[in-house]
């Protein structure tokens, strides 16, 4: 055990140099300090972490030198493998050298700066297609959502010299769009040499208007159009309704015949969507409800279901009235549920040569759990799925080079990743299966920390179904965490946080979130054997009857749909949780979290005097109902719920937030309304009866928040969001 702490140690670069600007040997701390130093830490230390999914992918870092502000696409220009342009989200079209030392990328054009893109929510720049004859014409094709209220627009722009774009450019389409959620977005040319277009059903909860079944607007479908001629568009002669006068931009105003345009109907978010370079088959990836993510292949004419049928199973809200008669809807080729993403990217099947076992294998992600896929023909006509790799990674898009290989594009963090053959994995978990092992706790006596571990509270905890909690963090030694301008802490490599949970006083679970170098965040979680001596590793998730209730263990999986990146991955380490005072128990003194760890140097700068606000207690009946309220959902909330959030619907529930600015007060709900009827807003002030988000914290089942690892309602969590709804006068 030694040897290997010590190997651990090493890998983490602990003991090693160092670049923090603050030595790890500060002089006395001040007397208002809760300890007297920084305890040394040699055990508690993140190990190398094996690749996790099939032994044939890994993901590389394309561009390590270059970082991207919420990049959403990358695309290479027909013929030209030297450069890739990249989409961001906010409006600005960059490119970059095909070349992975490259230090910089040059904008190509910024729509924001002379139309007003509106990136709020899903919009932004969500697509660019260069016209097939590129080399010749110049001619670029982009798609965004400008304007308030929001507008799908597909323009055509041209290339003075195949790099910039001249920001003269004139409409191909436009569709007006009811809410700023479920707009799909992406437009490519098919084999066929058309302009293909994919938009959501308009957004709102579960399409209550129907436009995915009404083919009389331009919503919740794929469209095909001709942009070879001289006009805007014209209809390809066997699109299904062609003949047929084109539809208006406005999908409250159906056209009087179904529309020409549409290719395919009944998709709620077609995000992401490829032709096979082989078979020239159309590849969906169509982003769920509340239960089932679905792949689709879609052919012309086609009705794939939304919203009569949510995956392969009916959907149970508010229906269109084409759903009466659902025959002849087509079923994805995969779905799956909740439990492993909350959001489907679509991708594209493999015709590359660089890992030869991927080839006609169609591979897509999930933009909210990480994990990247492959669905391989099972010899009777249908797919089977298998797990290649689990990242840390928010999916965005996946893009095929000119090569045919395959990358991946990281919205959160920036970056853009290579899928490249790796070698055999290695098995096994990278943690000792019982808890005493860990190096974590002390290995007589499990149940308390090991020497290097630095305890700590949060102001507002995360309901855990009526646990106790204890929690710890442990750095590496010679290393230290930086404090991001929002708050959130940034844990170095090899960096560990424990957190132990009782009911009734007896140990239940303790669970460790690890910094691994070079493999990110990952969670574990150890159940207590009832002799109360030690802990043993839970692989995979598992639920067990504990004093009379049902306790779930989370899978590493788990750990991180709530752990996200948005959040910072550690939730409760943010100067807004620990700028309160906690007693520690080496010295028995009481005193200011932050100023504690500040003393005892463990920033990496000297923390600067807070400026914002500390959170409140939820449960301490003596503060302000409001700042109770907001500190209740920004702990159980608002890890999702936030900007660049892993949720799928457009919240931000963060507590300095404004109410008027969450997207919740007085909005319509996004993803179903409970059967509370047309009345039902996420928040509606002072009517706590007609507030989905109050509905969704007191039920325990498809549609709950949280939606995993809890059987029990908060209660006392659920009557405080109750009272301040109801006295809310509105959204200011």
């Amino acid at each position: 055990l030694c040897a290997a702490v010590c190997a651990a140690a090493a890998a983490a670069g602990c003991g090693g140099s160092s670049s923090d600007d603050r030595s790890p040997t500060p002089g006395p701390p001040p007397p208002t300090a809760g300890l007297d130093a920084r305890p040394v830490n040699l055990t508690c230390v993140a190990p190398s972490a094996p690749a996790a999914g099939s032994p044939e992918i890994a993901l590389e870092e394309a561009f390590p030198h270059v970082g991207f502000t919420q990049p959403l696409a990358m695309i290479q220009a027909p013929g030209d493998d030297s450069r890739w342009f990249v989409l961001e989200k906010p409006g600005r079209v960059l490119v970059i050298d095909n070349d992975p030392n490259v230090t910089a990328a040059e904008t190509v054009l910024d729509v924001d700066a002379f139309l007003d893109v509106n990136d709020a929510s899903e919009g932004g720049l969500l697509g660019m297609a260069f016209d097939p004859a590129f080399a010749e014409n110049g001619t670029v094709y982009l798609s965004f959502t400008e304007g308030t209220p929001m507008v799908s627009v597909v323009k055509r722009f041209t290339s003075p010299d195949g790099t910039t774009l001249d920001p003269a450019a004139e409409d191909v389409l436009r569709v007006n769009q009811p809410f700023e959620n479920h707009n799909g977005g992406q437009i490519g040319f098919g084999p066929d040499g058309y302009l293909y277009i994919g938009l959501g059903d308009g957004g709102s909860g579960g399409d209550p208007q129907g436009h995915a079944q009404n083919t009389k607007d331009l919503l919740g479908s794929m469209l095909r159009i001709d942009v070879a001629g001289d006009a805007p568009y014209e209809i390809p002669a066997d699109n299904p309704f062609a003949g047929n006068p084109t539809c208006g931009p406005d999908p409250n105003v159906p056209a009087a015949a179904d529309c020409p345009e549409i290719y395919a109907w009944g998709l709620r978010n077609p995000w992401r969507w490829s032709f096979d370079a082989d078979t020239g088959a159309l590849w969906v990836g169509d982003v769920g409800q509340g239960t089932r993510e679905e792949i689709d292949v879609v052919e012309r004419g086609g009705n794939y279901g939304w919203n009569c049928r949510e995956g392969r199973i009916a959907y149970p809200g508010t229906h269109s009235p084409a759903c009466a008669d659902a025959t002849g809807l087509i079923d994805p080729v995969h779905d799956y549920p909740r439990s492993e993403g909350t959001s489907v990217t679509g991708g594209y099947v493999y015709r590359g040569t660089a890992i030869p076992a991927l080839v006609g294998s169609y591979v897509f992600g999930d933009y909210g759990s990480g994990r990247i896929w492959r669905l391989a023909g099972d010899g009777a006509g249908g797919y089977t799925a298998e797990l290649l790799l689990d990242t840390n990674l928010a999916i965005s898009s996946f893009a095929e080079g000119l090569d045919r290989e395959l990358y991946v594009v990281d919205l959160v963090g920036g970056g853009l990743y290579r899928i490249v053959a790796a070698g055999d994995r290695p098995s096994g978990s990278p943690v000792p299966e019982s808890l005493s092992a860990t190096g974590c706790v002390d290995s007589a006596d499990p149940a308390r920390p090991a020497a290097g571990l630095i305890p700590y509270d949060v102001a507002a905890p995360f309901w855990s179904d009526g646990a106790d909690k204890e929690r710890w963090l442990a750095v590496p030694d010679g290393t230290t965490i930086a404090v991001g301008a929002d708050g959130d802490f940034a844990f170095p490599e090899g960096a560990v946080l424990m957190k132990h949970f009782r009911l009734d006083g007896r140990l239940v679970e303790t669970r460790l979130l690890m910094h691994h170098p070079r493999a990110g965040w990952a969670g574990y979680s150890y159940r207590w054997n009832d002799a109360q001596t030690d802990a043993t590793l839970v692989e995979g998730g598992a639920v067990a009857e504990i004093g009379g209730r049902q306790w779930i263990f989370p899978s590493s999986d788990d750990c991180l749909a709530c752990h996200t990146s948005a959040a910072g991955f550690t939730l409760g380490l943010e100067t807004a949780q620990l700028d309160n005072d906690f007693t520690y128990p080496a010295t028995g003194r009481t005193a200011n979290q932050l100023e504690t760890l500040d003393a005892i140097a463990l920033f990496a700068s000297p923390l600067a005097p807070s400026s914002g606000e500390a959170l409140a207690d939820p449960y301490d009946a003596a503060a302000p109902l409001d700042a109770r309220a907001r500190a209740y959902l920004h702990t159980n909330c608002a890890q999702c719920h936030r900007e660049g959030g892993l949720a799928p619907v457009a919240l931000d529930l963060r507590y300095d937030v404004r109410l008027a600015e969450t997207g919740a007060c007085d909005a319509l709900p996004q993803a179903g309304d409970l059967g509370l009827g047309a009345g039902a807003r996420i928040i509606a002030p002072g009517e706590p009866e007609r507030s989905v988000l109050l509905g969704r914290l007191e039920r325990r089942d498809a549609y709950a928040m949280p939606p995993l690892a809890s059987n029990v309602v908060d209660a006392e969590g659920a009557a405080l969001i109750r009272e301040w709804i109801a006295s809310l006068a509105g959204c200011g």
